[in-house]
């Protein structure tokens, strides 16, 4: 201990004993006594950047653990996910998903391409028509008839078709009929099965299709007897 701290023991010790009492706590506990000591802890600061790095941390990896909850059908509607943008409604551009849905529909069909029958009509009745280019053979709105276009959206009550020339049309599926055609694939020529081949016709009855296109195709729909047709 040197000279200045020793004087400063000294004076402490003063002022809460006396002259001669001073010196003897001074000479027997403090002048020789081994001074322990212990590392300093890190600053304040230091310790909580550390705690703000282990919190970010925590978050980070509570954040990976949870899965995003998925948008509502009001939240996907107000952000405008299904409407189609103005420069998009062109009827070109919705042409090579036409052409997929030929190949579809005639591997759908299979035999039942040349045939038709019950057969054809079942496995219509849980076919996937977006891309199918349809058109309104009958309406109880007279106008509407004559509408032709390619199907993009296939929703529960009504087709949403974009037209060659007047954009996107939303027809409701009840009281109209659709009509659609199927031709034979190109690389078959004007003949199957010996005989000459035309386009597959047949007719959507928007009454009977007023399901979404998901809860159709695991639907059986059975035959029966329809007085408006």
């Amino acid at each position: 201990m040197d000279n200045a701290a020793q004087k400063i023991t000294k004076d402490l010790l003063a002022r809460a004993h006396s002259p001669d009492s001073a010196n003897r706590i001074y000479s027997e506990k403090i002048q020789y006594r081994p001074l322990h000591l212990r590392p300093t802890s890190p600053p304040p600061a230091q310790l909580n950047a550390r705690a703000a790095r282990r919190r970010a941390r925590e978050q980070d990896k509570a954040k990976r653990k949870t899965k995003p909850k998925p948008l509502s059908a009001r939240e996907r509607r107000k952000l405008g996910l299904y409407d189609i943008p103005k420069e998009g409604q062109k009827y070109e551009i919705y042409e090579p998903l036409n052409q997929l849905w030929l190949g579809y529909a005639r591997e759908v069909l299979d035999n039942d391409l040349y045939t038709g029958g019950t057969g054809a009509a079942a496995k219509l009745a849980s076919a996937e028509f977006h891309g199918a280019e349809v058109e309104v053979s009958r309406s109880r709105c007279p106008g509407r008839v004559g509408i032709k276009g390619i199907v993009v959206r296939d929703r529960k009550f009504v087709f949403e078709i974009i037209t060659k020339k007047r954009g996107v049309k939303v027809v409701p599926k009840e009281g109209t009929s659709f009509r659609v055609d199927v031709p034979p694939p190109p690389d078959e020529g004007d003949e199957a099965y010996g005989a000459p081949v035309g386009k597959f016709s047949f007719e959507i009855l928007g009454d009977q299709m007023m399901l979404r296109s998901v809860d159709r195709a695991n639907r059986k729909f059975k035959t029966r007897f329809l007085k408006n047709v």
